[in-house]
């Protein structure tokens, strides 16, 4: 006889953050929500923040942390927050530590692969915004959102 485990609790640790502005308008909104979570880290951090249905962000969370150059993104740990907070979409953003906010190819190809993810479970990915030294990218504004 093989053993079945039933699942009856995800627990979520949850801290207030004050934070100014939190309804997102534009990227710049996003951006600065962002800058004040990952904007110092000297490491790459993929965040993910959680809205409801008039873009008021409900959550945030810190779903990687990479290395110098790089982070290991999968849609699991992107939308993990989102489905706990019963998110409507999400923006996700990362710092690149060089302070150039350029999409690299690698940027664009996670960017594809949430926003596909995000479709099949109806959690819509509105931008991924790439937060550099005075500056950022906005890959929706670049046509790959």
């Amino acid at each position: 006889m093989e053993k079945i485990y039933e699942i009856q609790r995800i627990k979520q640790v949850v801290s207030e953050v004050e934070v100014n502005n939190h309804v997102i308008r534009c990227p710049e909104d996003g951006v600065d929500i962002a800058q004040k979570f990952i904007g110092d880290d000297d490491r790459e951090v993929f965040f993910v923040m959680c809205l409801n249905t008039k873009n008021h962000v409900i959550a945030v969370h810190r779903a990687h942390v990479g290395s110098l150059n790089a982070s290991v993104v999968h849609p699991r740990e992107t939308f993990k927050a989102a489905i706990l907070n019963n998110a409507a979409s999400i923006i996700v953003a990362h710092q690149h530590p060089s302070g150039d906010s350029s999409p690299s190819q690698e940027d664009i190809h996670v960017t594809k692969r949430l926003k596909d993810a995000g479709q099949i479970i109806g959690i819509e990915v509105l931008d991924h915004l790439i937060v550099g030294r005075n500056q950022f990218t906005s890959l929706k504004e670049k046509g790959y959102v």
